[in-house]
């Protein structure tokens, strides 16, 4: 007996009549109507909120690119004065430039202000609110370089104090320059303990550790 999927598969579909079509292109039209009445019935309760979602959603969209704009061309300009002042040597104009950046442009631009004017309240500026850690370490040095003889040995390792960690690059650096304070002041105790621990520090730079052997 040939089972049920295989009678179906013998059987021809039925063919439909014009009637049948009629009513099927009825029944899509009647149903598109009640969709339009429903989307214009909900258009209409909601158009209020509708509208303000999509004039936020301008305005967002036009704040961005306008942001994005003013942020691209606030580079360009800054970039451009930098490429300036160097060129000219211009302190002021890199002193203006700092202010006007963040970051390591900023600091950089400070520093090299400093170099040009030799004015220490540009290094004061960037010891104390320098954008990065070692351009604010490299403040302190110049500054003990500068200020050293009027500071104590006790004054001057709490002034270096953010500098004591290898994370800097002048960690060395700011430890001899401490110990050359000590001894400076007639305390070889204290010196000798930084300079041992200087000389016994495998990651030393080598120039470092030889002027510590000097110096103890």
């Amino acid at each position: 007996m040939a089972s049920i999927l295989e009678r179906n598969k013998k059987m021809k579909p039925v063919k439909k009549s014009r009637e049948d079509y009629a009513e099927d292109a009825l029944y899509r039209e009647v149903w598109e109507e009640v969709n339009n009445e429903k989307t214009q019935a909900f258009i209409k309760k909601y158009s209020r909120y509708i509208i303000a979602g999509a004039l936020t959603v301008m305005i967002i969209a036009t704040a961005v690119v306008i942001g994005v704009r003013t942020y691209r061309a606030h580079k360009m300009a800054i970039a451009e004065n930098y490429e300036l002042a160097v060129q000219n040597l211009d302190s002021n104009m890199l002193a203006s430039v700092a202010e006007n950046s963040g970051g390591a442009t900023s600091d950089l631009a400070l520093f090299q202000a400093y170099l040009l004017d030799g004015n220490i309240e540009h290094l004061e500026q960037l010891a104390n609110n320098g954008h990065t850690h070692d351009f604010r370490d490299l403040a302190r040095l110049h500054i003990v370089g500068l200020r050293g003889d009027d500071m104590s040995a006790d004054e001057m390792a709490k002034y270096l104090s953010p500098l004591d960690t290898k994370n800097s690059p002048y960690y060395y650096t700011g430890r001899l320059t401490l110990a050359q304070k000590y001894l400076a002041d007639g305390n070889q105790d204290a010196a000798n303990k930084i300079l041992d621990a200087i000389i016994n520090d495998a990651d030393a730079p080598a120039s470092v550790s030889a002027t510590a052997q000097t110096l103890r």
